[in-house]
């Protein structure tokens, strides 16, 4: 027989033993049963947290960044360059996309907001890519000059960022409290510096020659030929100054284009981006209709206008109506000629404390019907896609199904205006 004493050291060494065996199992079948921590978090499709903008409309809020693993330096993927008639996008927010719309457009912090830089900038491009998404990245001047417009430091972040098209410079021959004028001998070096760092890096990446503020064609288009007067000013400064003796042409860039005009209202003959088409067809020396103008320009920034445009904006039903006919009015268009577009805007904003209606969403990232001045439901269109019919509430999918080829009932028009 055992002292009591070793029966008792055994005994207790035994249920030690067992007690060590039972928290391994326990631990091990839990990270088993857990979902682990993702490197790379999922993006969101809807997002409730932020205010959209443009560099022309502040933000009021910052988006909420997504989070960046500790010491994560994502790699940029050497991309092909995209199709022209393939980029159909909305403007956004880090973090947000939508079902059936394969581009999003995403501002620097140069253009007023957000966190959008250094490993953040990476790893959200890296979520979209995991998706099969592609960003087009807007990064505006961030002064009129001097120093900070020709921070190395800024072109190499925007270089190793990993979007798939950047626009270097945003409105710069604009002049007005919302943007920064730059001289066109200055966006000249400022441009040749953005491209030559992204170039370094991302050799196959679309880089988009500024853009071109928002002009009508009609009666006096001073406007239009002053951007072409600008560009060849900035052409000259590039061969004289930037590169002496050398031989860049704007005309053989990617020139951003901005149209906010109330298109397909009140008449489908209204379309001030087919005309915008036709002239810069023209200035590029290009055929409008052998799809060559997507080579060429990119709409950045595309909406309906709401207000000094001859639309009564006290009117929700010319607002309502003006503002669905100029989404499905400039969605044709731009596919018809094959030119890149993003609509503007993912969601209505305020800006100096008006509100704008101007999204596919309401402020609070809610889907909008389609004839907003109305309750959900209270227009339908029925539309038929390659894979069936689908009946479509809101604007949201109704922008996706027309990126998507779908067809639209051939009295749409009474629909959205009865």
């Amino acid at each position: 027989m055992l002292p009591r004493n070793t029966k008792r050291r055994r005994l207790a060494l035994l249920a030690f033993l067992v007690l060590v065996i039972s928290v391994v199992i326990v631990t091990i079948t839990y990270r088993f049963a857990t979902p682990q921590a993702q490197a790379n978090p999922p993006l969101k499709q809807l997002s409730t947290t932020v205010i959209p903008s443009s560099p022309t409309a502040v933000r009021t809020t910052a988006p909420t960044p997504l989070q960046t693993p500790v010491g994560a330096t994502p790699t940029p993927a050497l991309l092909s360059a995209p199709d022209p008639a393939s980029v159909l996008g909305v403007d956004s927010n880090p973090g947000q996309y939508f079902a059936g719309i394969k581009w999003v457009r995403l501002g620097y912090p140069t253009c007023g907001f957000g966190y959008l830089n250094g490993a953040h900038l990476q790893t959200t491009m890296q979520n979209y890519h995991n998706l099969g998404l592609r960003v087009l990245l807007i990064v505006c001047q961030p002064g009129k000059s001097g120093a900070r417009l020709f921070d190395p430091q800024l072109f190499a972040d925007i270089a190793q960022s990993g979007a798939d098209a950047i626009q270097c410079g945003n409105e710069e021959m604009k002049q007005n409290a919302l943007t920064n004028y730059v001289t066109p001998s200055d966006f000249a070096r400022f441009f040749d510096m953005c491209t030559r760092s992204v170039r370094a890096v991302q050799p196959n990446t679309p880089i988009i020659l500024g853009a071109l503020d928002p002009q009508v064609v009609g009666g006096d288009n001073g406007g239009l030929y002053y951007q072409v007067s600008y560009l060849n000013q900035m052409q000259s400064a590039m061969n004289s100054q930037v590169h002496p003796g050398g031989t860049w042409s704007w005309r053989a860039q990617i020139v951003g284009l901005i149209d906010s005009w109330h298109n397909g209202y009140p008449s489908q003959y209204v379309n001030n981006l087919y005309a915008l088409f036709a002239f810069w067809a023209q200035q590029f020396g290009v055929d409008l209709n052998n799809g060559e103008l997507g080579k060429h320009l990119w709409v950045v920034e595309g909406t309906g206008c709401f207000k000094g445009c001859g639309i009564n904006q006290y009117s929700q039903y010319q607002v309502a109506v003006s503002h669905i006919l100029t989404l499905i009015s400039d969605a044709q268009t731009t596919m018809r000629y094959k030119v890149p577009y993003f609509f503007f805007s993912d969601r209505d904003f305020v800006q100096n404390g008006e509100y704008w209606p101007i999204g596919i969403l309401d402020r609070l990232g809610h889907p909008k019907p389609i004839r907003q001045d109305l309750g959900m439901g209270a227009r339908t269109l029925n539309m038929q896609c390659s894979n069936g019919q689908f009946s479509v509430v809101n604007q949201e999918q109704l922008l996706a199904k027309l990126y998507s080829g779908c067809s639209l009932p051939s009295n749409y028009p009474g629909i959205l205006t009865s």
